[in-house]
């Protein structure tokens, strides 16, 4: 059975299960173990899983890590575990104690839900501080699940987990400097991208100016970058539709029809209004409601409540805002579906009126 499918059904009996697992005893037992099962150790076999092995450290003697996992013969990664209620970044040190006796080249750090796998590759025989892969069952990713594939039993190679794990590493280092310089670029980025068109010395005054351009840039590019995914999708989605449609029979050829439709621009401008909303609220709480004149978004589907009204209906376009309150609402012109962005904090700051 493909491995996805197997800790999609582990992460089902965990939903099931956990609110009756009141110990972290009763944790390893219900979740953990199963986990080694899936990737294919005998949890009954001695020589392939060792539970509670001994890692004296030091004067401390008698120290034991929860499992240790063998393939061969030859230890693969260690296994520390909590209960499931417990956050598993929260206690590294002690796995990183027993990680430095093991002779292993990984820990694993699990509350049963949460699995984080760390290694040494700061620095040999010590465990790196953050870990380079994570297997979290509520949010499985098939990226992470075809780098675990290399832990299981019949799929182990120590080239391929090590290779991926330094580029896992890079990479999230990358992401999050680059995720730094769309928050506050850095004068270095600055000179970088503006030398490239911009042939004038680049004095304080400019630099000031060219950093907020820099910012908008980079911002409007990702949010355009959104923008053309969900056009994307709604593309998909309606074609889906068009053809469900065919094969619906009318139950009542005398209804009446709609009086108004809402069209593949309100939907467009209802997704962008509502991936700026998430950032504030859970998407439960955006509500559409489609009118003769406007099609509006509220706040818990609450016309007392309305966050902002997509005027589409004529030849110029508007995007109705109420940051000064729901009756004092402002019309804001737009050019473009995209420009929608521009009000992000108008739309946040009416939320706030609400809350």
């Amino acid at each position: 059975m493909d491995l996805k499918i197997k800790l999609e059904q582990l992460h089902q009996k965990v939903i099931g299960l956990k609110e009756q697992i009141g110990t972290e005893e009763a944790t390893k037992n219900a979740f953990v173990m199963p986990f080694i099962q899936i990737l294919g150790y005998d949890i009954f076999n001695p020589t392939e899983v060792v539970p509670e092995h001994v890692c004296d450290i030091g004067t401390k003697k008698g120290e034991k890590v929860d499992y240790v996992i063998k393939n061969n013969d030859e230890p693969i990664f260690i296994i520390e575990c909590k209960h499931w209620k417990e956050n598993a970044d929260a206690h590294n040190s002690q796995l990183h104690r027993y990680y430095h006796v093991s002779k292993t080249k990984f820990g694993v750090l699990t509350n049963g839900i949460v699995y984080n796998f760390y290694a040494d590759l700061e620095k040999p025989n010590i465990m790196d501080e953050k870990p380079f892969l994570t297997i979290n069952l509520e949010d499985l990713k098939d990226s992470s699940i075809k780098i675990l594939e290399s832990f299981t039993k019949t799929g182990y190679n120590l080239e391929d987990i090590l290779g991926s794990a330094e580029a896992l590493k890079y990479i999230k280092a990358i992401r999050k400097e680059f995720e730094k310089e769309i928050e506050n670029p850095s004068d270095q980025l600055i000179k970088l991208l503006v030398s490239r068109f911009f042939d004038k010395p680049i004095n304080a005054n400019r630099l000031i100016a060219f950093k907020e351009y820099t910012k908008k840039a980079l911002t409007t590019s990702i949010n355009e970058s959104i923008s053309f995914r969900l056009k994307s999708a709604l593309s998909i989605n309606e074609q889906i539709e068009k053809h469900d449609d065919k094969n619906i029979q009318p139950v009542d050829e005398n209804n009446e029809t709609p009086k108004f439709i809402t069209t593949e621009e309100e939907s467009e401008g209802f997704q962008i209004v509502k991936a700026i909303l998430r950032e504030k609220i859970p998407s439960e709480r955006i509500a559409p409601r489609d009118t003769q004149s406007y099609f509006g978004v509220l706040l818990d589907d609450n016309n007392r409540k309305p966050i902002c009204r997509l005027h589409f209906n004529t030849t110029n376009k508007y995007l109705e805002l109420f940051h000064n309150g729901k009756d004092a609402g402002e019309k804001m012109p737009l050019n473009d579906l995209d420009e929608i962005y521009n009000y992000r904090n108008e739309l946040h700051q009416t939320l706030e009126i609400y809350n």
